[in-house]
């Protein structure tokens, strides 16, 4: 056996790790989340590091998945040992050239980190949805139950291939294995070396293309041959179960982990049995060993390993023969079907001839779902299905883990926690807020533990879809024995609040260990901090002798230059206090770690990171925690409003208790209302902006940049403010009115996120706005002052110049509060379409950060205006948007040509005066869309109402197919929004025949010249020389001009704009744009996040760009 190192990584290194070493060539696309392991490659590749075949990997970025699998398959046809990453809807894009890979024998490994599939919605999270929608193709199917297996099994994977001629997916469960950070064994070059099959790369070589030998492949069959074709293959898959497990033998001489296609574990003598696959196996093991040592239950476990080819023989030999009752876990759906995929096979082996030898009945069987998009499955959960099994009236069809009051198919979950943890374990949660660096800090952390101690460790991190800004919970373990809990801690020893709002909020220390430490950022000082805790956290503080620690790490890392990112201070924080690496050591190691990750981006950077663990040293406090509790301190009733989808639905999942809602409270086709972001109050922002009066200009420009439409501007009727709250200011309108209108600039502070932008953009002599903390605004009124200003009367627009900057802003945002991440450059552009045009706004929306800030349940920031009226919106998929929405476009078109036919058909006939006047004052306006049309169809439809109850005939027949359409009259603006990923790449095929249709559509391009919603990867529009996740020794060629393209047609309206160089020129290209009565392409250049840029200056960094020439 060969000497091996551990090293702390997550699943997609360990994967992408011998992907690197046994490949040639690889052809990449990113999408959640696999990204990461085409992102190491690259990074790899960029520091020539050497293959085992010593060479540099050849990996280039393509424009979709699809294409991907098509480079693949040329380099594969080309004689290129080729690999891929994917995942999801990638993986059914690649599903064409899969049968064609398949078809010819090409020995290949595609490595998918499993997630689910868009059905009712879109969830970037683990299941097996997609692998098991490729099962077909002809592929071979590998799993991988952990991160360690991850990299064993894609070794296996790469060498199989080779052997069997059988091309294979490796899978592993996305984000709880891809994303977890483990201590492993690493496998060596020279252990990968000792294994390759020189005979079976040399023998595929000899099958590729080349014109000393010439073959033809791809030919056309006709029925005489076709089929006689398919079944040439058969004798390849039979033979592949055995390669395989050889294949393992092998690895295992050199690793010393032996692995068998099906593997059993648990009660030799079992009478109940799992067979499952995929990171739920480490949970059912661990419940096994766990129970076998302390109860007299006679259990076990069949993971599965090869699932394809399915090998009857292998999973009948697994299975002991005293079994008689077998639960078959599925994590996936198909609806339906009998049974889910596995569930169906392992019934086909047991009836099959050697599953009647084996067993002199056939146990009984039921199949049960779980886990999809990586919904919890802890102890408590394999318990009830162990439980089911026993039941006289057991399920045969169940799920677990969720509540199903509707088909009632869910098995109940007892309350009580079941600790199947190793003893001796260390259970650490921080809660951290988007984008603050609580994650990055852990994911280091769990790597100083596992590599500079002899204790394993586990690292796995829970996200909401909060773009940035929202709720990060991070999930660490340490112990002197394997971890194999693939479920979240419930009973932790550390707890760290990063974020001083969770506080009433969040149940975070309910279940917190007798002794346990709790660590709090706030700007409370150390004397008050205990008296500012909720009462029910005071008492288990007390009760269970918590030792509470308080830092103020905002402080500490604005003055050494971080700005928000607290991430260092937190960390230091932690090892002082938990004292599993000797504090002095633990500090050393974190410079180090510093050092490593900072390093590229110069020494100040570095420093300033040293600076602030430095502080925290010094500035760490334990608060003195009393004998009894403070005064009653009365925590806030989140969200109590009289609306019973927000009680019902929106609360409980924003309270992170959305794994208690039973499926009736779900909508059953994913449809969501809209308007439900101004129920959410998260009030994040440390600091919000302050208005200051007496400076403002009243130029509105504040308003017009804000990302999250927490600025409004109102004018406003003095008549409307006689009772109006202390605190709420006004000043005299400066627009000409006859009305003595008063002004305003609102900050709605709970929605806030801090970024600052408005404070930068303001032109003012001396600023109209500064920031101040968020406790000294609500102690001030703001929460009252901006319920009251939402109460005012919107778009009171008298005085102010049509198609101005400071008209727009008059009128209302039916965008607002998303989830975006503070100081967004896309999010302005979208907030200002929707006041232009929102009332009547369809939109179609490509896959990417807006759908996500824009469509991620339960709370929706479009919303409605006082009618009722606001954008419809949709998302399909990512490469389809263009179509979807001609799509709408024509369903429009075809709704209107029948309205006004019927209104055709109402005036030849012999209707009411009133009819013919109204319906021919429409008719005259079916082009318009202004105000004049409005009034026209309002005054349309009172007629129709009016005279529909005394017609009859055809008449009333064209009357009621004119009712049905009514909403109809006025058109529709159509706007299909998406990113620079979606545009230029993926989706661009589909755009560019959308634009050429010449119909009346309207695109915006939110262009941030990288793929920002997957974390930053190059795309057809990231410039030259650019450095990029995908592109990191910069992209070698120049962004693809979109615009020209556009422009080549000739009958395509087509703009350029860019907020923070000229305002008024991106909202006159805008009312341009929606006016021209054909195709019409925006491009907005919009700064990101990912370009690591502070967002407090993003429109400061886009007239940079103008400045610069290089955005036109």
């Amino acid at each position: 056996m060969s000497e091996n190192k551990f090293v702390t990584v997550d699943g997609n290194y360990a994967a992408s790790y011998v992907a690197y070493a046994l490949s040639e060539v690889a052809a990449i696309y990113p999408i959640t989340p696999s990204s990461n392991m085409g992102e190491n490659c690259d990074e790899w590749a960029s520091k020539k590091k050497k293959n085992l075949f010593n060479q540099i990997l050849k990996i280039v970025e393509m424009q979709s998945e699809g294409g991907a699998a098509g480079a693949v398959h040329g380099a594969l046809t080309a004689g290129s040992l080729t690999t891929t990453f994917t995942a999801s809807q990638g993986l059914l894009l690649m599903i064409p050239n899969m049968y064609k890979i398949a078809g010819e024998l090409i020995p290949t490994v595609f490595h998918v980190s499993a997630r689910s599939l868009a059905c009712q919605a879109l969830s970037i999270f683990g299941d097996h949805s997609d692998v098991m929608s490729v099962r077909q193709t002809g592929f071979a199917l590998l799993a991988s139950n952990s991160v360690q297996e991850s990299m064993d099994m894609a070794l296996v994977a790469h060498l199989a291939t080779l052997k069997a001629s059988i091309p294979f997916i490796h899978f592993f469960d996305g984000f709880r294995t891809s994303h977890e950070v483990q201590k492993i064994e690493n496998i060596s070059y020279e252990a990968m070396e000792s294994l390759i099959d020189k005979k079976a790369i040399l023998a595929f070589k000899e099958r590729a293309m080349s014109t000393k030998r010439p073959t033809l492949r791809g030919t056309a069959q006709n029925p005489d041959i076709y089929f006689q074709g398919r079944e040439t293959v058969n004798n390849f898959y039979t033979q592949t179960p055995k390669i395989v497990q050889d294949t393992m033998d092998q690895v295992a001489k050199v690793t010393g982990r032996q692995y068998h296609l099906f593997d059993y574990v648990g009660d030799p003598n079992a009478d109940k049995i799992i067979i499952a696959m995929g990171s739920g196996c480490e949970a059912i093991e661990e419940y096994v060993s766990h129970s076998c040592t302390t109860s007299e239950e006679k259990i076990g476990l069949v993971k599965v390993r090869l699932y394809r080819p399915f090998s009857i023989e292998g999973i009948i030999n697994a299975i002991p023969a005293s079994v008689k009752k077998i639960a078959v876990l599925d994590r996936t759906k198909e609806p339906g079907g009998s049974g889910e995929p596995l569930f169906l096979d392992v019934i086909s082996a047991l009836s099959s001839k050697d599953g009647k030898a084996k067993f002199s009945s056939m146990p009984t069987i039921c199949g049960g779902r779980y886990g999809l998009s990586s919904k919890e499955f802890n102890p408590q959960m394999i318990k009830a299905v162990f439980k089911n099994l026993d039941a006289s009236d057991s399920k045969s069809e169940f799920t677990v883990g969720i509540n199903d009051d509707v088909s009632h198919l869910s098995l109940d979950i007892e309350n009580t926690t079941i600790n199947c943890v190793p003893k001796g374990t260390h259970q650490c949660m921080f809660w951290g807020l988007g984008s603050d660096g609580t994650v990055g800090a852990n994911k280091n952390s769990i790597k100083i533990i596992g590599d500079n101690t002899d204790l394993y460790a586990q690292g796995h991190f829970v996200y909401d879809s909060k773009k940035s800004g929202g709720i990060t919970i991070s999930h660490l373990r340490f112990g002197p024995k394997p971890i194999m809990s693939t479920y979240l801690i419930t009973s932790p020893d550390f707890v760290a609040c990063h974020n001083q709002s969770y506080l009433g909020k969040y149940d975070m220390i309910g279940n917190i260990q007798h002794g346990g430490s709790f660590l709090l950022n706030s700007n409370f000082s150390r004397e008050d901090a205990f008296n500012h805790l909720p009462t029910d956290m005071q008492k288990i503080i007390i009760d269970r002798k918590i030792k509470f620690y308080n830092i103020n790490a905002l402080e500490i890392s604005t003055e050494v230059g971080l700005g928000k990112r607290i991430n260092m201070v937190m960390q230091a924080a932690f090892f002082i206090i938990s004292n599993i690496i000797e504090k002095d050591k633990a500090i050393d190691l974190i410079k180090k770690y510093i050092s490593k990750t900072y390093g590229n981006k110069g020494n100040e950077i570095v420093d300033m990171n040293f600076l602030a663990v430095d502080k925290t040293v010094a500035a760490l406090e334990e608060v003195k925690v009393p004998a009894t509790p403070s005064a009653e301190k009365q925590v806030e009733d989140y969200m109590n409003y009289d609306n019973e989808f927000v009680k019902n639905v929106i609360k409980p999942i924003s309270l992170l208790k959305g794994d208690d809602l039973p499926v009736s409270k779900m909508p059953i086709d994913g449809v969501f209302p809209t308007g439900t972001t101004k129920y959410e109050k998260r009030r994040i922002a440390p600091e919000v902006p302050k208005w200051i009066k007496e400076n403002c200009i009243q130029c509105n420009q504040c308003s017009f940049v804000c990302p999250h439409a927490v600025i409004r501007t109102k004018q406003i009727d003095p008549s409307k403010l006689t009772n109006k709250p202390e605190t709420f200011i006004t000043l005299k309108s400066n627009c000409k009115n006859e009305h003595n209108l008063e002004y305003k600039v609102q900050v709605y502070v709970d929605d806030c996120t801090g970024c600052g932008s408005c404070v930068e953009t303001c032109p003012a002599k001396e600023k109209a706005l500064v920031m101040e903390p968020i406790e000294t605004a609500i102690t001030q009124g703001e929460i009252k002052n901006y319920e009251f200003f939402d109460a005012l009367p919107e778009e009171i627009i008298e005085g102010a110049k049509e198609g101005s900057l400071k008209w727009s802003q008059f009128k209302q945002p039916l965008f607002e509060f998303s989830g975006a991440c503070a100081g967004c450059g896309e999010t302005p552009y979208v907030k200002l379409v929707t006041q232009l045009f929102g009332n009547r706004m369809i939109v179609a929306n490509a896959t990417g950060c807006s759908s996500i800030y824009g469509g991620t349940a339960p709370v929706v920031p479009y919303c409605k205006n006082e009618k009722g009226e606001g954008p419809a919106w949709a998302n399909s998929l990512f490469e389809d948007n263009a179509e979807f929405g001609l799509g709408m476009r024509l369903s429009i078109n075809q709704t209107r040509d029948t309205l006004y036919q019927s209104l055709e058909n109402i005036l030849a006939s012999d209707c009411s005066a009133d009819m013919k006047k109204a319906a021919n004052k429409m008719i005259e306006l079916k082009a318009n869309v202004g105000s004049d049309a409005e009034e026209a169809s309002d005054q349309l439809i009172e007629v129709m109402e009016k005279d529909f109850n005394s017609a009859s005939g055809q008449i009333k027949k064209d009357l009621e197919v004119a009712r049905e359409n009514r909403d109809y009259l006025v058109d529709k603006s159509v706007w299909i929004f998406g990113g620079d990923g979606w545009a230029y790449d993926i989706g661009y095929g589909g755009l560019d025949h959308v634009l050429a249709s010449g119909e009346n559509v309207n695109v915006m391009v939110l262009d941030t010249e990288v793929y920002s919603n997957t974390g930053g990867q190059s795309s057809k529009s990231t410039p030259i020389g650019a450095v990029a996740k995908f592109a990191a020794s910069g992209k070698k060629v120049a962004k693809k001009d979109l615009g020209l393209i556009a422009m080549s047609y000739g009958y395509i309206y087509v703009a350029s704009v860019n907020m923070g160089a000229n305002k008024q020129q991106v909202l006159k290209a805008m009312m341009e744009a929606e006016a021209f009565p054909g195709p019409s392409l925006i491009i907005a250049y919009s700064p990101c996040i990912a370009h690591g840029i502070d967002m407090r200056y993003s429109m400061a960094q886009a007239k940079k760009a103008v400045d610069s020439g290089y955005w036109p």
